[in-house]
């Protein structure tokens, strides 16, 4: 009887009903923030593996096209054909000057090979060896197979069927051996007259070590590790050298790739494959996610040290607390309820208990402190919006800047003195309106002349393969924008529709006004995509196909005029990509 008493008390029921609502509280918020910050962490995770394998898998990329570039200008160097044309094809009739020509052309070419292997720390050495078994190079003894008709030696033949694929060999002809020291990446090509005739053959082999370099800042993880396989099921890279001569290990490298790739939860593991475009080679990262079992061991940990603490200030607070507030919170809740139409301070009743004028005083200091903090906050934001809009220009992609200077030193390589100053000229002129003297706003007219800047260095790069137009109604120039929107777009265009089509690119830009609306065209006859293979009403999915270019013009437009503006994307497989920016106007 004594203890139903007790348990009918309000006080004794109040601080059972708390500390139960407060466990459960407590238990779910535990269980939810564990697994959404697991989840959380899970996603960064894996998004910054992905990252970083495509990330290297691409430096391989650009540096593979760099050598493909090289091996096809040294092939067509004019005197190289020349040298090696049978002599009846050369034209001369004085075999003293024909001589005397052959001696001056071949200290030429010595001359260029020289200058590229100094361009180059990484390429060992340049072979060039015509049809009937002339060569040239930069190393003396090679131990290479050779004769007059060089059609009947099998390196020769296959060299030229290599179709410019690069090829892991040791020390050339010799015996595939095990020591790393001797190992070379060659790539080669075929030499040929005019008339398309085959003359000769010429090899670079690059020191195996650039393939380790590239991969050396690839964090997989402690027990994680890449590789690199050819379409032959071929080992072209590990860090364990037995896995080139043990056919076991070879296996479980096929069966890696031949399985189920991404996340797997039961070993902790992230599987990420990269084929490189200009090469028969797939990159692999098998990533061990060891620091997010640790997250998830803290994680744990830290939620039942916490549950706990505050399941004993609960208790405590309940016990000491809950008598005094059950009388006088009747009255205080009805003062309160006059804070629902405005924020206005709480009259203190004098003859009140203690504690609700304690709350009550600390409630209107509250009240005075949430208007000073309001005022605080609308000071605030014009500052964070400006902060938020530094961060995202920072996002800019930095290899347009590594590019074009790779461009200028090539060209200077080659003395095309006009074209350097060209495209410094440019640069100088890209920069100087990226910058727009310290300013986030920029005119029509300057956005189109930084996104012409920009055409302007990249054509030199792609000369042919890449169009563009610049389309525009004068009364538009002045308008004021966010600067930095175009491009963005247009390098997204360029890379990921008009890069790798076999056929001409073009780019087409537009500015015209809508009603009350700016639009900023941008249209490619690129790849494209399938837009029906995503829910076109999330626009982030839509965002993030572009990458962080065009999620960065879309934050910044959103950030300047609102959500009603913005960037839409309209694309379809083979049939190009239109971007369309809409601002303001003014």
């Amino acid at each position: 009887m004594i203890k139903l008493k007790i348990m009918k008390k309000l006080r004794v029921q109040i601080a059972l009903y708390y500390l139960t609502a407060s466990a459960i509280t407590l238990l779910l918020m535990g269980l939810i923030l564990y697994y959404s910050i697991s989840s959380v962490v899970l996603r960064e995770a894996i998004s910054t593996t992905e990252t970083a394998v495509d990330k290297s898998g691409n430096y391989l990329e650009l540096y593979i096209d760099r050598l493909k570039a090289i091996s096809s200008l040294l092939a067509k160097n004019p005197e190289l054909i020349t040298y090696f044309s049978p002599a009846s094809t050369v034209g001369s009739k004085e075999e003293g000057n024909s001589s005397l020509q052959g001696t001056i052309f071949k200290e030429d070419i010595l001359s260029i090979i020289d200058t590229t292997i100094n361009s180059d720390p990484f390429i060992k050495s340049v072979i060039m060896v015509s049809k009937d078994g002339k060569l040239l190079s930069n190393e003396s003894g090679l131990d290479m197979s050779m004769s007059g008709d060089m059609m009947k030696e099998q390196w020769y033949t296959s060299a030229i069927h290599s179709g410019s694929m690069p090829t892991l060999t040791s020390a050339r002809m010799q015996q595939f051996s095990m020591n790393k020291e001797n190992w070379v990446i060659s790539i080669s090509r075929e030499i040929t007259n005019g008339q398309g005739d085959n003359i000769g053959v010429l090899l670079i082999d690059i020191q195996y070590k650039v393939i380790e370099d590239y991969l050396f800042d690839l964090d997989l993880g402690q027990n994680g590790y890449a590789f690199i396989i050819n379409d032959k099921d071929e080992v072209v890279y590990h860090k364990d050298p037995t896995y080139f001569e043990d056919s076991q290990k070879q296996s479980s490298l096929k069966n890696i790739l031949t399985g189920q790739l991404g996340y797997h939860s039961d070993n902790n593991t992230l599987t990420r494959t990269y084929p490189l475009k200009n090469a028969d080679w797939t990159l692999v990262g098998v990533a061990s996610l060891d620091s997010l079992q640790m997250i998830k061991s803290q994680l744990l940990k830290t939620f039942l040290l916490v549950g706990i603490v505050l399941l004993l200030l609960a208790a405590s607070s309940v016990v000491l607390f809950a008598g005094r507030i059950t009388a006088p919170i009747k009255k205080l809740e009805q003062a309160m309820q006059e804070i629902e139409y405005g924020l206005s301070e709480v009259l203190i009743n004098e003859k009140g208990c203690y504690e609700v004028q304690s709350l009550a005083r600390h409630f209107n200091d509250m009240i005075i402190k949430i208007k000073g903090l309001m005022v605080e906050i609308t000071e605030k934001e014009k500052y964070l919006r400006d902060s938020e809009i530094k961060a995202l220009h920072s996002q800019i992609n930095p290899h347009f800047l590594y590019n074009t200077l790779d461009t200028i030193v090539w060209m200077a390589e080659f003395n095309n003195s006009a074209k350097v100053i060209e495209i410094t000229k440019a640069l100088a002129q890209f920069f100087r309106l990226s910058l727009s003297g310290g300013s986030e706003i920029t005119t029509v007219e300057h956005e189109l002349e930084h996104v012409r800047q920009y055409l302007f260095i990249q054509k030199q790069r792609y000369g042919e393969k890449l169009e563009y137009t610049i389309d525009f109604d004068d009364s538009l120039l002045n308008i004021q924008i966010p600067k930095i929107l175009l491009q963005p777009i247009v390098e997204n265009a360029l890379y990921h529709g008009i890069r790798g089509l076999d056929r001409q690119g073009h780019i087409d830009i537009s500015v015209r006004k809508e009603g009350e609306n700016l639009l900023l065209i941008v249209k490619d006859n690129g790849e494209g995509f399938d837009l029906k293979r995503i829910d076109i009403k999330d626009s982030e999915k839509v965002i993030k196909l572009g990458g962080v270019g065009i999620k960065n013009v879309d934050q910044r437009v959103k950030l300047y005029y609102g959500e009603n503006y913005g960037v839409s994307i309209d694309s379809c497989i083979g049939g190009g990509t239109t971007v369309i920016i809409k601002c303001a106007c003014p």
